[in-house]
């Protein structure tokens, strides 16, 4: 998978990023896509607005995309690199490829992912570095809670 073709689908989880940030929540957004780059399903982090600590940005558009026979052939695409939780979303249902649009506010579980034969794109994107950057500095309490971190 080339990077002109990751482009349009990273657009849809800034997107949706933006979307959470409007709402009062953490700017992550994500999206699911088919091989072909059909979008099946797209969500941004919940967490501050539904109470939910399990709904980050990959889990929401998992849900969304509803049930698929398979997902190898599924590309999951994320404005931030998935942190553990939602890197087990990754390996356990066996989704073949994600785009990450930045990691380095945040690395989470990419090697990991990379190690067990996961696809890894990260398309080092300033827009998304600059977003999530700009509100860890605003918030960092809420971020810290975000990550698990005290």
């Amino acid at each position: 998978m080339d990077r002109s073709k990751c482009l349009p689908m990273l657009e849809t989880a800034i997107e949706e990023a933006r979307r959470g940030l409007a709402e009062g929540g953490i700017p992550i957004g994500a999206a699911l896509f088919d091989s072909a780059g059909r979008l099946l399903g797209s969500g941004h982090n919940r967490r501050v607005q539904d109470g939910d600590p399990s709904a980050h940005g990959e889990t929401d558009a998992f849900r969304k995309a509803g049930r698929q026979r398979s997902y190898r052939d599924k590309i999951m695409v994320t404005t931030l690199a998935p942190c553990w939780y939602c890197s087990g979303l990754i390996r356990q249902f066996g989704i073949g490829a994600v785009v990450v649009g930045e990691s380095v506010n945040f690395r989470g579980g990419i090697d990991w992912l990379r190690e067990n034969g996961i696809k890894v794109i990260d398309l080092a994107s300033e827009e998304c570095v600059e977003m999530l950057a700009k509100f860890v500095a605003e918030n960092p309490a809420l971020w810290h809670e975000d990550i698990g971190e005290e």
